[in-house]
Formats: structure tokens, C-alpha cells, sequence
């Protein structure tokens, strides 16, 4: 096939310039950065004021016994007769006091309902929970109070990290399900009038425990 002199001249051109790497004009865009930085603060300080955006309450405890406290406190003063929970070591020391309102069978029926949690993520102010958890899919959803008990140990920045450190935890068995919750339940469908406590629970409580 016989080329024109203008297509060779132009074949020449892009040859050459294909011997010759050109740098990426935008590095930074290449995903190799975090989309989102520190905002460099202490991560208990930035989960806190994120979940409180949200309408969540947070309470922080420096040691397992301030937790038995807070949290005793709060069911007296809130009068919940029935508190659902699976978990026995979360409510340790405060189990013996609560002897009387903990229920492990009546989930439809409880006051408010006690998880733990896999990881709080402090960006977005979320609780991620998996299948894995005692409690499942369930008792973190359908009662209409849902108290969180987490550590600092827990405690990470964005949702990415939260991910990437239940992969390391659970391997090969990794969960059949993950979840972030973020606040309570809310839905702005019906007339995009905003109506917290539809889908889940009206009310999020984190208390986050120094460990």
C-alpha cells in the first residue's frame, strides 16, 4: 500500500512521540492518594462530632466500670423495662444490676436492644456491624432504641480502613453481610418531609469505651 508523503510525515510524528514517555498530566488523580485526609484531630473527637451530626448520642467512658455507670444510669432514668441483649461480656459489670429488665428472646417486644459493633468509623460518624456478629442481621434493627458498645480499639478513619481490617480479621470467613449505620433511621420519601425512626431505630446510642 502506497502512503502519501503528508501520512508518512504524520506516521513519523506519532512514532516519536511514542518513544518518548509523557508524565501523567494529574498524578494525583491516578488513585493512589486517599480521597479523604485526617482532619487531624484525635479520631474519639471526629467520630463524636460527626454522630452527633447525625442525632446520634455519644458517651464516653474511660473504663469498663464508668460504662456499668453510664449505662445503668440511663436505663433508670429512661424506664426501659426490657433491654434485649445477646453479648454477656458488653454489659459486664453492669449485668448483675439489670438483672431484671435483660431479655434474650423478646427482640419485638424489648425497649431498647445492646450490640457491639466490628468498627466505628470516625469520617462519617458510622457503625459498621456484620452477619458474623451475635445477634445477626436483627438486633441492631428492630428495636426501637439501639445502644452501640465499642472500644478505641475500634475506632478507625475512613470506611475504606474499616473494610480493609475485617478482611484481615475474618479471612476466609468473611461475613455474609456488612453494614453501616449512620444515625438513626430517616426517610424524607413521604412529601420530603424528613421522619426519623421509619426503617430502624428512632434512637442511636455510642458509648465508646477507652481500650
Amino acid at each position: 500500500m502506497n502512503v502519501s508523503p503528508s501520512k508518512e510525515n504524520i506516521l513519523k510524528k506519532i512514532r516519536k512521540a511514542l518513544s518518548n514517555p509523557t508524565p501523567l498530566p494529574f498524578p494525583q488523580s491516578e488513585g493512589n492518594q486517599p480521597v479523604f485526609s485526617s482532619a487531624g484531630q484525635e479520631p474519639e473527637l471526629e467520630f463524636a462530632e460527626q454522630f452527633n451530626k447525625l442525632q446520634g448520642k455519644f458517651i464516653y467512658c474511660i473504663n469498663r466500670q464508668e460504662l456499668a455507670f453510664q449505662l445503668v444510669s440511663l436505663v433508670k432514668k429512661m424506664d426501659w423495662q426490657k433491654v434485649y441483649c445477646l453479648e454477656e461480656k458488653l454489659l459486664e459489670p453492669a449485668a448483675a444490676q439489670l438483672a431484671d429488665r435483660l431479655t434474650t428472646t423478646d427482640l419485638a417486644g424489648c425497649d431498647v436492644s445492646i450490640t457491639g459493633c466490628e468498627y466505628l468509623v470516625a469520617r462519617t460518624g458510622s457503625i459498621m456491624l456484620s452477619s458474623a456478629q451475635t445477634g445477626g442481621r436483627t438486633a441492631s434493627v428492630y428495636a426501637p432504641i439501639h445502644i452501640c458498645i465499642a472500644y478505641t480499639s475500634q475506632l478507625v478513619y475512613d470506611i475504606k480502613d474499616a473494610l480493609q481490617a475485617a478482611r484481615e480479621k475474618y479471612g476466609a470467613r468473611f461475613p455474609s453481610m456488612l453494614t453501616l449505620a449512620t444515625g438513626p433511621s430517616r426517610t424524607a420519601d413521604i412529601e420530603k418531609t424528613l421522619v426519623v425512626g421509619v426503617h430502624g431505630p428512632k434512637e442511636v446510642y455510642v458509648f465508646l469505651v477507652e481500650g
